[in-house]
């Protein structure tokens, strides 16, 4: 599946992938380590993006995760990813995740991925509620759920320990199927 928009395209992710998304996690891991620890963690090097792309590809056929790469359309430079996680098929609800790289940030490019790739998680998937979950001090995240109009639902309480830390709430956005 490929969809474009401006000057970017998204796709499945795939075994051409792992160089780089490796890169892509290594370059942007002080980022990354924060909220995105088991990915990072995984892509390290080679070898391991190579074994994560895999797992991540028959998740993909399973329709247990979804993850898609942001990709430059010229330079095939990896932009971000994004994520449809956590999915409970009985209430048709997904999560979403995502990260974009240094060189990308400011430009709304994971708006427009959020945006595109909620309406393919509706018609496509055929799910009917799409959540955010964010720290309320990442406003760049709390952006992206505002800008495709994901709704505040509530605060929630030590949702999310990072590595070495202590527990934090975080809020919680929806966006429901017209």
């Amino acid at each position: 599946m490929i969809i474009k928009f401006d000057d970017f395209e998204i796709n499945s992710i795939h075994n051409g992938d792992a160089w780089k998304i490796c890169d892509f996690m290594v370059a942007n891991a002080d980022r990354l380590k924060r909220y995105f620890p088991k990915t990072l963690e995984q892509s390290l090097n080679p070898t391991l993006s190579k074994l994560y792309v895999e797992k991540s590809e028959k998740a993909f056929k399973d329709k247990e995760l979804f993850i898609f790469t942001l990709k430059h359309s010229e330079t095939r430079q990896l932009a971000g990813l994004v994520i449809i996680k956590e999915l409970d098929w009985n209430i048709k609800q997904g999560e979403f995740a995502y990260c974009i790289g240094y060189p990308f940030e400011g430009r709304g490019l994971t708006s427009k991925a959020i945006c595109t790739l909620s309406a393919y998680a509706f018609d496509y998937l055929g799910l009917e509620r799409l959540q955010i979950i964010a720290h309320k001090d990442n406003l760049p995240s709390i952006n992206v759920a505002i800008n495709n109009s994901f709704k505040w639902q509530k605060t929630l309480k030590n949702e999310f320990t990072p590595t070495g830390e202590k527990p934090l709430d975080m809020e919680l956005y929806e966006l429901y199927k017209n």
